[in-house]
């Protein structure tokens, strides 16, 4: 008895040709307008051009999505304010942890000259920090508290982290001020994007079920993009004023010392993005999530959440 079947479905979706060049194009504008006002400043006309070319593009997208018969990204995927929510709350942690992890590693390879090997062996502590909370929230927080408090409280955590990553110095050392940084941030982390993408999928219709599941990963990667180039331009800026406030005494201590006010400049950014997240993703989420999980039965007793 053949236990697979050949099924040829009736209808074929086609593909939303013009939804994904317009998305792609935007994209591509906003991420190259952002890093080339690193070297050409924000009033170049290349830069402006391409940011404004950004929303243009962006917004035909959203246009084209509600127009056509098989979007690339149905809206009502996005506009469940849960779902939404941790949709934003994706992107903002990738471009924060994106951010963390190009400055950091420039610090400690350049500053605190740890080879290529030893900077990776110094990030595996805040991977161990975010299974723990990714564990813990999906399994025990979420289904009791739901996604509110753990995305907008993991956010802050994270934010946290990320201003205590801002005292670090030329020659200070990796134990006390970089390891306590990564660890919180570390927790923060894992408690969003255990729960961001537990909601994210939760209850979506199955025909949109590979959507949402997409756009959590997609979500990341965008926010990752946009950024490190963002954090790179202001990380640049600032670097390039504190030269040029001591042009008079160029040195390598100097410019040590400018590098690392570049990388504190980034960590307080990237705080910033964490914090304000944090409060918008709190106001966005809702309190159905969780009296949604409470209704749903689940086999042996196991948390609603963790089925995703």
């Amino acid at each position: 008895m053949p236990l697979l079947h050949n099924e040829i479905p009736e209808l074929r979706s086609r593909i939303d040709v013009p939804g994904a060049l317009t998305a792609t194009a935007g994209l591509f504008a906003v991420v190259y307008g952002l890093a080339n006002s690193e070297t050409n400043g924000w009033a170049d006309a290349t830069t402006i051009g391409m940011l404004a070319a950004s929303v243009v593009l962006l917004s035909a997208f959203v246009v084209i999505q509600t127009r056509s018969s098989n979007p690339l990204l149905p809206l009502r995927v996005v506009l469940d304010r849960d779902r939404g929510g941790s949709f934003l709350a994706m992107v903002l942690a990738g471009a924060g942890m994106f951010g963390v992890f190009l400055f950091l590693t420039y610090y400690l390879q350049q500053n605190l000259e740890f080879s290529p090997i030893q900077a990776g062996f110094a990030f595996v502590p805040m991977t161990f920090s975010i299974v723990i909370a990714a564990t813990m929230g999906s399994t025990k927080l979420l289904p009791k508290y739901g996604p509110r408090p753990l995305i907008g409280g993991g956010m802050l955590l994270a934010a946290a982290g990320l201003v205590s990553l801002t005292a670090i110095g030329v020659d200070t050392a990796y134990a006390s001020h970089v390891l306590p940084g990564i660890l919180v941030i570390g927790a923060g982390m894992g408690l969003v994007f255990s729960s961001a993408m537990a909601t994210a999928t939760f209850g979506v219709q199955p025909s949109d079920a590979g959507v949402a599941s997409a756009m959590v990963n997609t979500m990341q990667q965008i926010g990752g993009s946009i950024g490190t180039a963002l954090l790179s331009t202001l990380a640049a800026s600032a670097v390039a004023d504190r030269l040029a406030e001591a042009a008079t005494r160029p040195d390598a201590a100097l410019a040590a010392q400018a590098a690392v006010q570049g990388y504190t400049t980034a960590f307080w950014w990237a705080a910033g993005i964490f914090a304000v997240g944090g409060v918008i993703c709190a106001a966005l989420l809702t309190q159905r999530s969780i009296e949604v999980a409470q209704e749903v039965d689940t086999p042996a007793g196991e948390p609603a959440f963790a089925h995703g």
